[in-house]
């Protein structure tokens, strides 16, 4: 970091949120950050709270140990962009693509970094960006000099949604039941509809359920059940989804969805929990069905999304329902996080933060 970007950093706050362990933030001053080759120092404007933040906080989320500095969802703007700065440069937002890879490994080599390894992801194997400043790979930040820090702070749980859609394989043949309407449904729902398929989603909330129809625009909800089944053949014109996405990180739903796709259909898990899922193998077989995991998202995601939403084709504007300010975390998270009502919390970092 050169001498004139080390005396921008002292004029910020070093506040950190550190979460120690399930259920108890603290507010402290961190270390200066120290760069690494090939780093970028960014300024943190905006932090999006999602699933994992809040397993983390309840002491549920796998791969996980504390104390640990969350914040993965980031909407940053470029200090220093560092030796190897990607064209990059001082001012640029940018998100933060947070899944740190190695590139050696055999999914690396592969071109699927976002299951490397040896995968380190920002708040959750790595401390995170609920923090004013820190260091990030250049070669994992994404640019936009349209988008704002709101915008850029989304397009990581975007990113969850629009890979799992793409491993799903999807095209506007498809008949596509969404499970769950939490934020991740929310990002698969949205990246469905660009594709044009015809489109269900299924939740146990009403609330959520009307949240789809109004905002999302779609015309197709059914509340889970045993009736299930018969409610979707009825949408299908007599035939079950060709896809199903589950992204509920629920056991049950998750064990439910083999007997939702149609014959040579495909099943995506992209919400996870820590447990085994059972189904029963002829059933699996007969239709010969296919299973898929989705993980992550690409480096081509964050870019995809970007244009995207430059674009006008995907809309952020619904999603933010609850916002604070970094220093109030403490306080605030346990009621964001037992608030059925919260679709997306943002947490901004102020200027003097």
């Amino acid at each position: 970091m050169s001498h004139y970007w080390s005396l921008v950093v002292k004029k910020i706050s070093m506040l950190q949120i550190v979460l120690d362990k399930p259920g108890q933030f603290s507010a402290n001053d961190g270390p200066p950050p120290v760069a690494a080759p090939g780093d970028a120092l960014v300024r943190v404007h905006r932090i999006g709270v999602c699933g994992t933040d809040l397993h983390a906080f309840a002491g549920k989320q796998p791969f996980f140990s504390y104390p640990r500095i969350l914040g993965h969802e980031l909407g940053v703007e470029v200090i220093d962009p560092g030796s190897d700065p990607h064209g990059l440069k001082a001012g640029d937002r940018c998100s933060v693509e947070p899944y740190i890879n190695c590139g050696r490994c055999i999914a690396c080599r592969r071109g699927k970094p976002n299951c490397c390894a040896e995968i380190k992801v920002l708040g959750v194997h790595a401390d995170g960006g609920m923090r004013p400043v820190f260091n990030v790979p250049a070669r994992k930040l994404h640019k936009s000099s349209k988008l704002t820090f709101d915008q850029l702070a989304l397009v990581e749980t975007l990113g969850i949604g629009a890979h799992a859609v793409e491993r799903a394989d999807l095209t506007a043949d498809d008949f596509v039941l969404v499970i769950g309407a939490g934020p991740i449904g929310l990002s698969v729902i949205q990246f469905v509809q660009v594709r044009g398929a015809t489109l269900a989603v299924m939740d146990m909330s009403e609330a959520r359920l009307e949240f789809c129809h109004k905002q999302l625009g779609v015309k197709n909800t059914l509340s889970a059940g045993p009736e299930a089944a018969v409610k979707l053949r009825a949408l299908g014109g007599g035939d079950l989804p060709t896809v199903v996405i589950d992204a509920t990180g629920n056991p049950k739903s998750m064990a439910g969805t083999f007997d939702l796709p149609a014959p040579g259909g495909r099943i995506v898990f992209v919400g996870l929990f820590q447990g085994d899922v059972t189904f029963n193998d002829p059933n699996f077989h007969r239709r010969e069905l296919t299973l898929l995991a989705s993980r992550n998202a690409l480096p081509g995601t964050f870019r995809d999304i970007i244009r995207l939403i430059e674009a006008g084709r995907i809309d952020t504007t619904p999603w933010i329902t609850h916002r604070f300010a970094l220093a109030d975390t403490p306080q605030r998270f346990p009621e964001v996080a037992a608030n059925p009502a919260v679709i997306k919390t943002v947490i901004e970092v102020p200027a003097d933060a």
